[in-house]
C-alpha cells in the first residue's frame, strides 16, 4: 500500500509541472496599430517629411534591468535591427518596482492600459502583435522577430515632423498627418504623440548584467488626437514639449508617434490581476526550469524508497 499511495503521488507531480518547451506564440493585441517614428535629437533642430510607406517598423520592449530572459530578446531585436529597419522603444517597468531605476510610473501604466502586460518581456511589433516570453516558436527568436516586423500597414499617406530647441529642458515641435485608408472600428480615435528616448542610460547595478540599456522611454506627451469618422485622416498641430531630464549624459531624442485607439467598453485594473514585485514579475519561462528539477527530485526519491521498501 506504501507503494501505490507513493507512485500516485509522483504521477500527480508529474501532471502539474509544465513543459520547458513550449513556446508562447505570437498574438494580435486589437488595440489599434502604433507607427510613425520620425525624429530628431533634442538639442538640435530637424525637418523631416516621410511616405507612410517608408516609416519604420515601431517595436516596443517590455523590460527590467533584473530581466534575465530580456536579454535573450533584446540582443535577438539587436542581432536583425540593420536588416530589418526596425525602431526599438524600450518601456522599463516601474509600477511596485524596487530594482529598476529607469521607468516611470506614467510610462509603465501607459504600457499596462494599453496591453494589459506586466511581466516582462514582451514585444509588440508595432502596436498590433505581441510576444510575451524569451521561447522562440520559430527556429530562433532572431528568425520570429523578422518575421512579426515584416507585416506591413500598408497606409497611404505621409507624415512630417519638426523639432526646435528652444532650452536645455524644452522644444517647440511642428507636426501633421495625412492618410486615405484608415480603416478601424467605429468610435476609435487616433492620438499623436511625442516620445522622448535617451540613446542610453549606465546602471552598473542591474542584475541581469547588460549596464548599458538603449532606447529607454523617458517620456509619452500627446501632442493631439482625432476622432475617426471615415478612413480619411488629416490632423496638423503644433506645441512646446517640455523634456524630462535623462538618467545620466544628454543623449535624449524626441520622436513623432502616432497611437490608433480602438474602442474599449470597459477597461478592468490589470494590477489588480498582474500585481508582482521585482524579479517575481518575470515570465512563467524562468520558474519552468525549477519546476522540472522538483519533479526529478521526486522521482529519484520515490525510486530510492521503493527500493528500500
Amino acid at each position: 500500500m506504501r507503494k501505490a499511495y507513493l507512485l500516485v503521488l509522483i504521477v500527480f507531480l508529474m501532471a502539474f509541472v509544465p513543459s520547458s518547451t513550449v513556446a508562447a506564440p505570437a498574438t494580435q493585441t486589437d488595440v489599434g496599430m502604433l507607427f510613425g517614428g520620425q525624429w530628431s535629437l533634442a538639442n538640435e533642430s530637424g525637418v523631416v517629411s516621410t511616405n507612410l510607406s517608408e516609416l519604420p517598423p515601431i517595436v516596443e520592449v517590455y523590460t527590467a534591468t533584473w530581466c534575465s530572459n530580456c536579454v535573450d530578446v533584446e540582443h535577438a531585436l539587436d542581432n536583425i535591427e540593420n536588416e530589418s529597419g526596425i525602431q526599438q522603444y524600450h518601456i522599463h517597468r516601474a509600477i511596485n518596482e524596487i530594482q529598476d531605476p529607469l521607468g516611470s510610473i506614467e510610462i509603465d501604466q501607459h504600457f499596462i492600459d494599453r496591453y494589459g502586460t506586466q511581466a516582462p518581456p514582451a514585444v509588440i511589433f508595432n502596436g498590433t502583435t505581441i510576444k510575451i516570453g524569451s521561447i522562440a516558436e520559430a527556429a530562433s527568436l532572431e528568425e520570429e522577430f523578422t518575421s512579426l516586423s515584416d507585416i506591413h500597414l500598408s497606409l497611404i499617406g505621409d507624415s512630417s515632423f519638426a523639432w526646435t530647441p528652444v532650452s536645455q529642458d524644452a522644444g517647440f515641435v511642428a507636426w501633421s498627418l495625412d492618410v486615405e485608408n484608415m480603416t478601424a472600428p467605429e468610435g476609435s480615435t487616433i492620438v499623436a504623440q511625442a516620445w522622448i528616448v535617451e540613446d542610453s542610460a549606465r546602471f552598473e547595478d542591474g542584475s541581469n548584467g547588460l549596464e548599458n540599456y538603449p532606447h529607454v522611454v523617458r517620456g509619452i506627451v500627446e501632442l493631439g488626437h482625432l476622432n475617426l469618422t471615415s478612413e480619411s485622416v488629416s490632423m496638423t498641430g503644433n506645441t512646446t514639449v517640455s523634456l524630462p531630464p535623462a538618467y545620466d549624459g544628454s543623449d535624449l531624442s524626441v520622436h513623432l508617434l502616432y497611437q490608433l485607439n480602438y474602442p474599449v467598453e470597459s477597461v478592468e485594473d490589470v494590477s489588480q490581476n498582474n500585481e508582482c514585485e521585482g524579479t517575481d514579475c518575470e515570465d512563467e519561462e524562468q520558474f519552468i526550469p525549477a519546476a522540472s528539477i522538483l519533479m526529478s527530485m521526486s522521482v529519484l526519491i520515490g525510486v530510492a524508497l521503493l527500493r528500500n521498501d
